[in-house]
């Protein structure tokens, strides 16, 4: 039976993350002379966090992981997840053979579900069929395929993308913030979009000293850099990069170049 799901239900568990925090371990460790018993042994310094992050020196933020469980979203979804390389990824696999005992699931916008369109099938009549009926008539064909003894690695070839992924994803804390940058900005795709903010409202709870301000590049940075790309609800609430530049340049801000900063 076809198992279906509609985008914008996705579930998102924190399986580990938050509580001690390691990033101002690893910043006194850099900075810091004393012994690294001592180090270890010194309480906890929020300070510390908040000058890292607003140093924008980010690398003492990756001794701090954090573990996701994640179900109920699209292969589309994972196409675009995976791209984000500085994280670690452990995705239910599509090949095990379970004797048919996989439940062909499958995610997708309901509008998707119940659009219909006119087709011509191989016989040369027409019929109307939704998405839904696309999907269910791809379950069966692939249950035919199970029943005639082919292996679900071969079939799964011609499964859609609206298939269902589940998954471990485990990212830093550095990986995240860049993460949510991108991925939480309201030009992302809806699906992924929704994932990245069940991430992020799961790490502000478990660690908010670390993702206090975290967000799209717009809170992080202060201005949108996809200045001409700009999402048509953000125009004339959020400043461009362009436009931030140009009321620096107004204060009397000089525009800096590498050369500006090569010894001579």
């Amino acid at each position: 039976m076809l198992e279906e799901k509609f985008t914008g239900n996705g579930k998102v568990v924190l399986l580990a993350g938050g509580g001690k925090i390691y990033t101002d371990i690893a910043a006194r460790f850099v900075r810091s002379e004393r012994d690294l018993e001592e180090i270890v042994a010194s309480p906890y310094s929020r300070q510390i966090v908040q000058n890292i992050l607003d140093s924008g020196h980010r690398a003492a933020l990756e001794f701090d992981f954090f573990l996701f469980g994640v179900e109920g979203y699209s292969r589309v979804t994972e196409t675009q997840l995976v791209r984000k390389r500085l994280a670690s990824y452990l995705i239910k696999s599509g090949r095990a053979e379970l004797n048919g005992k996989r439940s062909y699931s499958v995610v997708y916008p309901r509008s998707v579900a119940e659009f219909t369109a006119q087709v011509t099938l191989p016989d040369g009549h027409t019929a109307s069929l939704s998405g839904h009926d696309l999907a269910e008539i791809s379950r069966q064909w692939y249950d035919a395929g199970l029943n005639a003894g082919l292996p679900e690695e071969d079939l799964r070839y011609l499964k859609p993308q609206a298939t269902e992924f589940k998954a471990i994803i485990g990212m830093n804390a550095h990986a995240l913030l860049d993460w949510f940058a991108i991925r939480c900005c309201r030009n992302a795709q809806h699906e992924i979009r929704h994932l990245a903010w069940q991430m992020l409202r799961l790490s502000r709870k478990a660690a908010p000293d670390l993702f206090a301000g975290a967000g799209p590049s717009c809170v992080q940075m202060g201005y949108c850099p996809e200045n001409k790309r700009q999402h048509s609800r953000c125009v004339g609430h959020v400043l461009t990069k362009e436009q931030a530049m140009e009321v620096l340049r107004a204060h009397g801000s000089q525009q800096t170049s590498a050369e500006d900063f090569t010894d001579q």
